[in-house]
């Protein structure tokens, strides 16, 4: 049986308590204002890291959305920094009310973890996509494709979070990190991709079937 869990994630606690012990400290002191705004300031951040359970597919060669938000890019492109090959590029964006834990894509081993410091231009703009802080998890899976998922910073992102290790075998949906705030998930997928998502289409992480490896 599984053990029941807090479906809120744990790198949001410090700044739950936080909001939680400021709302408490107006309340004794009767700033009723303060402590009404610091109330909904709490009830926002315990809304904004919640971690609800998702059941993937289990169809074979499925590929899951890594995050929750809205496809802003589907394009063939050639990567030249993570897989080193022609691809599809797949952007979703997160805005603040999204789910911001991130799952796994698609199973395999992860192969190499490529963190670059950046800036923290609006994520769904160009400048950002090249320019902003970002996390790449590249990882090979058993049928010996390469493909590689991005965590990147957006306009008010300023921690991206990431569990994976290197040499890790992830399964298909499975959680491996976060964004705090706001930001975009790029993914780079093999040409052989048979997509099943369109621009402008909401996602659900670890649930909404993106593509199937044909």
């Amino acid at each position: 049986m599984k053990e029941p869990r807090i479906p809120v994630a744990q790198e949001g606690y410090p700044f739950i308590a936080f909001a939680a012990f400021a709302t408490i400290v107006f309340g004794i002191v009767r700033y009723d204002i303060f402590a009404f705004v610091s109330l909904a300031i709490t009830a926002f951040v315990l809304y904004f890291f919640r971690d609800p359970s998702r059941i993937s597919s289990d169809e074979k060669d499925v590929m899951v959305s890594p995050a929750d938000g809205k496809v802003i890019i589907i394009d063939k492109v050639f990567d030249d920094r993570f897989v080193k090959e022609h691809v599809y590029k797949v952007s979703i964006f997160m805005n603040v009310f999204n789910v911001h834990v991130n799952r796994i894509p698609f199973s395999g081993e992860v192969e190499k973890i490529h963190y670059v410091p950046g800036r923290f231009y609006s994520a769904d703009s160009d400048r950002g996509a090249l320019k902003n802080e970002y996390c790449a998890v590249t990882m090979k899976t058993e049928t010996g494709h390469r493909m590689a998922v991005v965590q990147l910073a957006g306009l008010i992102a300023r921690r991206i979070v990431c569990w994976a290790t290197l040499g890790d075998r992830l399964q298909r949906g499975q959680r491996y990190g976060l964004i705090r705030f706001g930001s975009r998930v790029d993914l780079y997928l093999p040409l052989k991709t048979q997509l099943e998502v369109k621009v402008g289409q909401k996602v659900r992480a670890g649930q909404t079937v993106l593509g199937y490896l044909s």
